[in-house]
């Protein structure tokens, strides 16, 4: 089955390779993939390696972005309260005192002493 992303993946390199009038095996030498890999994206096969891809939606001039979704879905997750540590997993903050440095220690001066 395909999904919307892998349909719309599918039009968009079969669109663009068409108008460069680019062969499937021309399109596959020029991104240094094999034929079958641009067989496999324009039929919108469900799963592809990414760096392979990438270099193929590169040598068409194309960018794959990433966006937040607005399905009610995302927006569910989003209302989700965020998933937390109890405070025993978390290692103790320093006091004021430990986490300032010494008197007279600044990195500044650290270094103008001989």
């Amino acid at each position: 089955m395909t999904s919307p992303f892998t349909a719309q993946l599918a039009v968009a390199v079969r669109g663009r390779r068409a108008d460069l009038r680019l062969s499937q095996q021309d399109l596959a030498d020029m991104a240094g993939v094999s034929e079958r890999f641009v067989r496999f994206v324009e039929q919108g096969k469900p799963s592809l390696r990414l760096d392979t891809l990438l270099a193929l939606l590169d040598t068409l001039g194309l960018e794959l972005q990433l966006a937040t979704r607005t399905s009610a879905a995302a927006r569910a997750l989003a209302t989700q309260p965020l998933v937390t540590r109890p405070p025993s997993a978390f290692p103790p903050s320093p006091s004021p005192q430990e986490a300032a440095p010494p008197e007279g220690d600044e990195p500044g001066e650290r270094e103008a002493r001989p």
